[in-house]
């Protein structure tokens, strides 16, 4: 991969007398992900993130959700960069669909980001070839009227960073995701010195990260992790299984170095896991001694007893198809569960996840595992800073308005209360939608009412936004109620029906089991067809209509459900 330092393009804006800078969250003011900010003063343009979202439960079949870019059409020329404040997919995912669309500007972001962002480009053979330029908390950038600066911020993925804008109305500060850490692993500490720095040049606005500001205190550290693990090493007699994010490189070089330092090979499992892995300790942000890494179908256990291996792979979430789910299964082609193995899940858990995990830790412990979890042991530290953090932030940049993002709106609320009980007036604490335009001038900041396209576009198979409400609406009467065909057959010269419809069901009702329903329905279906004049403009459409409608009256009567009725005409 090789970085050049570009061409800044800069072209000067025709502005009022009282010229504004807008700043809108097209992602991540009502979910967490999605994430997605843009800034704009005049004819320039700059986003920061550009993410995806997971799809929630009644999304049947979508693989994941990016922004609307409908508000950049006709302003592709204005965009003078995007920057990536770190590589976790809630601010990437959405960079292989989206930069194609917007004349593929420069992205500006740290090496390891650049490294994952580049590798999942290569899946998409028709999107271009991205542009990329490296930045660290030393460098400094014009593009157009913005001046961009960084400063190293803690995460739990190396190379995380706040960004620092400079525009002619004021200074923006914009965190990423963040928590404090003062012995983090494999990353440097937060530079609290450069924050209360850029706190005493004046920030006109705080954009900072609301993920975890409903919680107490400060996000425990990943040393004190660390501890809790190494305690773990020591007295495990079996094989010991750590189940946590593939993103979450911190956390796995952690597990590597503890297992070093017990003579223990370790095993990736996972396809991201073991991409991301891969890409860190060639871009030299993982430290692995030669021989520690050992791969599954090299494993032999005569040669490897139980208590000399370490398997770290993705699933604690209970994802489908993740290496945890089909360990735990049996189903993964050379590991199998074995009683007396520790199970660790290294990972919080995300809202709505929690049946899903407690069935996999279930499979576990009927297996005869010992599993392990963050409430029982610190085992896992969260990424994002909580409410201590967050004042400790606040006191130093010392914002003139404050614009909580990143989080469901009851986060975001909290996060304004944190920034209310320290002083900053309610009327300066912006608590906006998805879409929803700042405006700041000289003189004042102000949320406006102006909202630009923020709906969901979602992510299916090679279809990108041709999923819509309507289709995923249909989605769910299948998935709750089932469908029926019912396919009548018609003479085309005399338009009288041909033997009975034939009907399918599926996920509605067993047929065989049914037989009174189905051949009830058949015979309504025939009557609709008998009864209706084959010379009557569009009469397929109206046997269609009149099937649809008078079955589906009929079923629900029945059942009290209503499947998806779809009526099929053929003439012959």
């Amino acid at each position: 991969m090789v970085f050049k330092k570009p061409h800044i393009p800069h072209r000067e804006g025709n502005y009022s007398k009282e010229p504004k800078l807008r700043i809108m969250v097209l992602g991540g003011l009502e979910e967490v992900g999605r994430n997605m900010t843009v800034l704009e003063f005049g004819n320039d343009i700059i986003i920061v993130d550009m993410g995806l979202m997971f799809p929630e439960e009644d999304m049947p079949g979508i693989d994941y959700i990016i922004p609307n870019i409908s508000y950049f059409k006709g302003k592709e020329k204005n965009i003078r960069g995007v920057i990536i404040t770190h590589s976790h997919m809630d601010h990437i995912g959405g960079i292989p669909h989206i930069m194609p669309k917007i004349g593929n500007p420069i992205i500006y972001t740290a090496k390891l980001s650049a490294g994952i962002i580049q590798k999942r480009q290569e899946e998409y053979k028709s999107a271009p070839k991205l542009k990329f330029y490296i930045i660290d908390e030393n460098t400094h950038l014009k593009l157009g009227n913005f001046n961009v600066e960084f400063f190293r911020v803690n995460h739990n993925v190396p190379d995380s960073f706040g960004v620092v804008i400079k525009t002619p109305i004021g200074t923006i500060v914009h965190t990423g995701d963040f928590k404090i850490d003062h012995s983090p692993i494999n990353d440097k500490p937060a530079d609290l010195g450069r924050i209360a720095q850029i706190g005493s040049q004046g920030v006109l606005a705080l954009m900072a990260d609301s993920t975890d500001a409903e919680h107490e205190g400060y996000q425990i550290s990943e040393a004190r992790v660390g501890e809790e693990l190494e305690g773990i090493f020591e007295k495990a007699t079996n094989r010991i299984i750590i189940g946590t994010f593939a993103s979450l490189l911190n956390r796995v070089q952690q597990v590597i170095t503890i297992a070093e330092k017990f003579g223990r090979k370790v095993m990736i499992e996972g396809r991201s896991m073991t991409t991301n892995v891969e890409i860190a300790h060639q871009l030299g942000y993982m430290k692995i001694k030669p021989g520690t890494l050992l791969e599954a179908e090299h494993y032999n256990e005569k040669k490897y007893p139980d208590d000399k291996i370490v398997i770290i792979g993705s699933g604690a979430q209970g994802e489908q198809n993740a290496f945890l789910v089909r360990f735990a299964e049996d189903e993964h082609r050379f590991l199998h569960i074995k009683e007396g193995d520790t199970v660790i899940f290294s990972s919080s858990v995300i809202p709505g996840n929690e049946r899903t995990i407690q069935n996999l830790k279930d499979t576990f412990y009927r297996k005869g595992a010992r599993v392990i979890h963050y409430k029982l042991m610190d085992v896992h530290a969260g990424g994002h800073a909580k409410k201590e953090d967050l004042k400790l932030l606040i006191r130093l940049i010392k914002p003139k308005y404050y614009f909580p993002i990143e989080a469901n709106h009851y986060m975001l609320r909290l996060n304004g209360e944190i920034a209310e009980s320290l002083g900053i007036p309610k009327d300066h604490i912006f608590i906006a939608e998805n879409g929803q335009v700042v405006e700041f001038t000289h003189n004042a900041g102000h949320l406006t009412p102006e909202k630009v396209p923020t709906d969901y576009v979602m992510v299916d198979g090679l279809g990108v936004g041709d999923v819509s409400d309507i289709v995923l609406r249909d989605r769910r009467v299948m998935a709750a109620d089932g469908m029926i065909v019912i396919i009548a057959t018609i003479d085309r010269k005399t338009g009288n029906i041909i033997g009975n419809p034939d009907i399918i069901s599926r996920g509605f009702v067993y047929m065989k089991e049914n037989k009174e329903l189905i051949e009830t329905t058949r015979m309504k279906a025939k009557k609709i067809c008998g009864d209706t004049d084959p010379k009557s403009p569009a009469f397929d459409d109206y046997i269609k209509n009149k099937i649809r409608d008078d079955i589906g009256q009929y079923l629900y009567i029945k059942t009290k459900r209503r499947p998806m009725i779809l009526p099929v005409v053929i003439k012959v």
